[in-house]
Parts: structure tokens; C-alpha cells; sequence
């Protein structure tokens, strides 16, 4: 059931890499009724130390407008098994959305999107997905997810900045992302077709690698044991010529 006053309910399904909306979602919900029940629910949350919503500033949490449905968010799939094409699947789903258990999601807080935008270029990439295949079985549990590990150099180091830019602009698909995008200084919409997006891709994946402390044999290892079959995944070819264009800048 869909309607003008109805928002998406996102399951694994709902979305793919750099594709927030599969068309694949569970009956539209009621926003009025879903957005007391996660108001209280976080408030309840804020009082555990375990929870990410533990220690906010009061006024923020006595909002509901800040809860994360309000605002653009990374979910991963948390069904996957490593005999998939692609073990993590995030993606940046867009505001206005609910999430049910089988779609996680990672909270930032107000004003990090461009960590944000990082964290999903790592977590899209091949490099990180390679490395996930070898710790997943069926779920993409938080414990599995917590351990693997994602590159952590400074803010203004050169490739963190360009997956932050690429990330952005492979996210930022149309104007529901608009305040987002302004944050990480991307435009919005800007990737104007497949042959773009998959050069994009293949950029950003060389760039994850030399975060990552990879050479160029390590990428054909990478590719070569990653599944019986690799069209799936950017061209090996752009990833190299990229990577060597990005070590020497």
C-alpha cells in the first residue's frame, strides 16, 4: 500500500551498491504513528551505555525531527554469505524511509557527513568486500561487521579526501540528498551516466586500495580470488590505471 502520506518500509532488499532504491519494500507505514514509537524507543536507548544514543545532548533527543529516518543514513544488507557477487551491501539510503531489522544502519552524529560519506566509500568498495567474504557466513552481523577493519588516516589526507569526494557524488542521486551533499561539498546529481558512474567506481576502489597499503599485485590477488567470475566488478584494468594515476599525483 502506497500513499502521499506514507513513507517506504526498507528491508536487505530495498537497495543495492550506489542504488538506493530497488523498488523492492515492504507496505508503505504510517510516519505519525512509526515516528512516536522510534522517539521513545531512542529515549529509552539513551539511557543504556551500550547504545549509540547514550550520553546526547537532551535537547536533541527530546526531538523527534532529529531521529536518523529524518535524515539520509548508511544501511547494509544484513542477509549476504560470501558465494554472493557481494558480500557488503551498503548504500546511503534517503531520508523519510523506516528500516526494518534486516536493513542495519551506522548513526552519525549531526554534522559528520563527510565521515560518513568515507565510511561508505570503504564499506562499497571491493578491497573491504574482499576481506569481508573471509569473515561472513549468512549475516552481516554487527560483531562481523565491528571487525573488519576500515583504513583510519588523518582528515587531510589526500586519498581519504577523494573517497569522501567520490563516495558523494556516487550517493548524492537526486535532490532528497541535497543537504547532504552540501555538507561533503558535492554537487548533487552530477553522475550523468553509467559509463561515469562506472569509471567513478573504479576510481574509488583504487583510491580504498592505496588506503589500504595495496599494490598493484595485491588488486590481482584481490581479483582473482574474489569469485569464479569478476564482470561484476569494476573493470581490473580502470582500477590499475587509476591507482597508478592516484599514487603519482
Amino acid at each position: 500500500m502506497k500513499g502521499s502520506n506514507l513513507w517506504p518500509v526498507y528491508g536487505g532488499k530495498s537497495f543495492n551498491i550506489w542504488t538506493p532504491d530497488t523498488d523492492e519494500h515492504h507496505p508503505h507505514a504510517n510516519p505519525e504513528q512509526l515516528i512516536k514509537h522510534l522517539h521513545e524507543k531512542r529515549l529509552r536507548q539513551s539511557k543504556t551505555k551500550t547504545s549509540a544514543f547514550y550520553g546526547a545532548d537532551p535537547e536533541w533527543l527530546d526531538d523527534p525531527k532529529t531521529l536518523p529516518c529524518f535524515f539520509p543514513r548508511i544501511a547494509f544488507r544484513d542477509v549476504t554469505n560470501p558465494t554472493n557477487r557481494r558480500t557488503t551491501i551498503a548504500c546511503l539510503v534517503p531520508p523519510k524511509v523506516f528500516l526494518t531489522h534486516k536493513a542495519p544502519y551506522l548513526f552519525f552524529p549531526s554534522n559528520q557527513c563527510k565521515v560518513e560519506a568515507y565510511f561508505l566509500g570503504v564499506l562499497s568498495s571491493v578491497p573491504f568486500d574482499w576481506y569481508s567474504r573471509r569473515v561472513v557466513e549468512l549475516h552481516m552481523s554487527f560483531t562481523l561487521f565491528n571487525s573488519c577493519p576500515v583504513p583510519s588516516p588523518p582528515v587531510d589526507n589526500t586519498h581519504r579526501k577523494h573517497v569522501i569526494y567520490l563516495a558523494g557524488r556516487l550517493a548524492a542521486v537526486d535532490d532528497r540528498y541535497a543537504d547532504w551533499a552540501a555538507q561533503v561539498e558535492v554537487p548533487v546529481a552530477s553522475v550523468k551516466s553509467e559509463v561515469e558512474k562506472a569509471d567513478l567506481i573504479a576510481e574509488l576502489d583504487a583510491a580504498v586500495a592505496l588506503l589500504y597499503g595495496l599494490d598493484e599485485s595485491d588488486i590481482q590477488i584481490i581479483y582473482r580470488t574474489f569469485h569464479p567470475t569478476t564482470d561484476h566488478l569494476p573493470k581490473i584494468d580502470a582500477v590499475l590505471s587509476h591507482y597508478r594515476n592516484l599514487q603519482n599525483a
